[in-house]
């Protein structure tokens, strides 16, 4: 949620396939906080929404939608406050298993808090127009919370009894001289396909948010069993005298929960009140038990990105592990992180890297770094810059907003969107990237006792018995997937590629195998 006022204009440019940084905002001031979406059925098709002004309406949220991954994009569309004088933050979008695209955001009274709503759009053209908006929850319902701040959206995409419901969790304004504590996360449900929605505080007895932790964020998940799951911080000493992780569940649509302790201990969270440090939780999406939890913290030296994860439908989780892969102790700070899962387990994260500036900090250049974890192997790539240039420092990065950017693996390809000001003020950018990309350091592992042939190829290529039962991928020189799959029989068939150069790459358990093939 987002107290000031700031005059821009948005519009879109073309995107780039592979690599190169594209603007997709053209304002003057400020564009913030962009959110990304895929329709799960068709990866070239993208719906965008950000913040931005629309000339006499305080900020608002616009959104535009690509039909094409990403290289044109639709003329943006905004929406109207319910109330002349509010102001609109915090969007995000989902799809349901039917196709239709659902737009959360609030709409509030930035000045004083005296009103405003969680509010819910549906679109049914993928995104081009939205119907009416739909009131999640209201300031009025809570008073002394003002409990209507960072509504995070996930919906229900599985084929079972739930299907269609949608979830959105949000928590009080950071406003202390309105908000009374002890504060809570606060969820609500609709099951209707967004027609309605019934909310009620998330925590519950011997579970509660407490009243140290003035935020307490909930980030929800529909795993791939359908259920309802939340993470959200707790510290409250007469449940326990250590800071708590606590795991929220539902099977039915939130009429009952089920609360467990996903972690108990220091480590989360950063004293450096500067960054933007909001966690997040993602759903393994074809494996229930396999949940991911994102953070900030300060325990290796300086704030690093971090992770816990389950396997086993939590109930053992691991401890944190350092992602961004720089010298521990070297006094650079990261922070702006976002994740996801591709649809075989690999698994994406992004944030915001200062490692390569001069000083240490949070008001030093940046680049938006990102790394890939395989499925197979378990093992991170070299982490790697996704950015065009390092970004000196302004201070509107130290001002509410910026606060989150979106990150999309779809099958190899990278889809990241985030704001940054190199132009002079704080603007969107998007890139799409290649994890094979030789820009990401991979590392080529080619054998010399393992043959190929023929190369050139006509029509297809004879691969030795010993890479049976392992994922291969088709690459162009820039990187993008054209063929993929396993390898389960001695002959792999291209002949629906046209002439050229093409990457081979095979994944081992142990190793990746590369070699360039030449279509004459």
């Amino acid at each position: 949620m987002k107290t000031w006022m700031l005059c821009c204009f948005l519009s879109f440019a073309g995107l780039l396939l592979h690599g190169q940084n594209e603007l997709v905002s053209e304002g003057n001031l400020f564009e913030g906080e962009p959110y990304l979406c895929m329709d799960p059925s068709n990866s070239q098709h993208l719906v965008a929404a950000w913040m931005g002004i629309q000339f006499n309406n305080k900020v608002t949220i616009k959104s535009s939608v690509s039909n094409d991954g990403g290289t044109t994009w639709s003329t943006p569309t905004w929406q109207a406050h319910i109330v002349p004088t509010y102001s609109s933050a915090d969007v995000s979008l989902g799809y349901d298993a039917n196709g239709s695209v659902f737009m959360c955001y609030i709409d509030y009274d930035n000045l004083n808090f005296a009103g405003g709503k969680v509010l819910v759009r549906k679109s049914v053209d993928g995104g081009l127009t939205w119907g009416n908006p739909v009131e999640v929850l209201s300031i009025a319902s809570c008073p002394n919370q003002a409990c209507i701040d960072r509504p995070w959206m996930s919906i229900d995409q599985t084929n079972g009894p739930n299907s269609g419901s949608i979830y959105v969790t949000n928590v009080n304004a950071n406003q202390p001289t309105i908000v009374v504590p002890p504060y809570h996360p606060y969820l609500s449900v609709s099951t209707d396909g967004g027609q309605s929605f019934h909310s009620s505080a998330l925590d519950a007895t011997g579970f509660l948010a407490g009243s140290s932790i003035s935020q307490p964020m909930a980030s929800p998940v529909v795993t791939a069993d359908g259920r309802f799951t939340a993470l959200y911080p707790s510290y409250l000493p007469s449940q326990s005298l250590l800071p708590r992780l606590i795991r929220a569940q539902s099977n039915n649509q939130g009429q009952t929960m089920t609360f467990d302790v996903a972690y108990q201990g220091q480590g989360f969270g950063t004293t450096n009140n500067l960054v933007k440090s909001g966690p997040l939780l993602i759903a393994h999406p074809n494996n229930a038990n396999q949940l991911s939890y994102f953070f900030l913290t300060d325990v290796f030296g300086e704030t690093d990105i971090a992770f816990i994860e389950t396997t086993n439908d939590g109930q053992t989780w691991s401890s944190p592990v350092r992602i961004n892969q720089d010298p521990v102790g070297n006094g650079k700070i990261q922070d702006l992180v976002w994740a996801d899962y591709a649809s075989n387990g690999d698994l994406a994260v992004c944030w915001r890297d200062r490692r390569n500036a001069s000083g240490t900090g949070y008001s030093v250049a940046s680049e938006i770094y990102c790394t890939v974890r395989n499925h197979t192997t378990g093992i991170w790539m070299s982490d790697f810059s996704v950015s065009d240039q390092q970004v000196n420092h302004q201070a509107i990065l130290e001002d509410s907003g910026n606060d989150f950017m979106n990150v999309i693996l779809a099958n190899d390809t990278l889809n990241v969107i985030w704001g940054d000001v190199r132009s002079g003020s704080l603007k969107i950018y998007f890139t799409k990237r290649g994890i094979y990309d030789a820009t990401n350091h991979i590392t080529a592992l080619p054998v010399s006792d393992v043959r190929i042939f023929p190369n050139p190829f006509v029509t297809e290529i004879v691969l030795p018995k010993n890479y049976y039962g392992l994922d291969y991928y088709i690459l162009s020189t820039e990187g993008k997937t054209l063929l993929e799959g396993k390898i389960d029989q001695e002959k792999l068939s291209m002949e629906e590629l046209p002439k050229g150069t093409y990457h081979l790459l095979i994944v081992s358990p142990e190793k990746r195998y590369q070699y360039q093939l030449v279509k004459p």
